[in-house]
């Protein structure tokens, strides 16, 4: 069963910098396929450049989090809003096909925080 969890953790981990790396650099070094969708979010170029930098430094903490498991969870905890504003931006515009990868995003978080061994959930 561990090694199931662990599976588990290490693909979403995985997934969840690969949906946040990519999306943080077209928005820095602004795409022009992003720009044009955050345009149409109501975000214009300034905007977007600082939640791509946001983004971005979320990616770099869950990078460092390889060496130091608190700047995993620090960085997951960073990203926690844009993922929530990513799935509503999505949802309010219509655009399912965007809309699927924050879903899963929002999910694998709480997820990832839950299945980590070094972060505690108390309710």
């Amino acid at each position: 069963m561990e090694t199931i969890k662990a599976v588990f953790y290490w693909a979403s981990y995985a997934y969840y910098l690969y949906v946040f790396g990519y999306a943080s650099l077209f928005k820095v070094f602004q795409k022009k396929s992003m720009m044009d969708s955050m345009l149409s979010l109501g975000f214009n170029k300034t905007w977007t450049i600082l939640i791509g930098i946001g983004e971005l430094l979320g990616v770099i903490l869950i990078v460092a989090g390889l060496i130091k498991p608190q700047f995993r969870n620090m960085g997951i905890l960073l990203l926690v809003p844009f993922s929530v504003g990513a799935f509503t931006a999505h949802m309010a515009h219509q655009e399912y096909q965007h809309y699927y990868n924050s879903l899963i995003v929002c999910i694998l978080t709480v997820v990832m925080l839950a299945l980590d061994n070094n972060f505690k959930i108390q309710f």
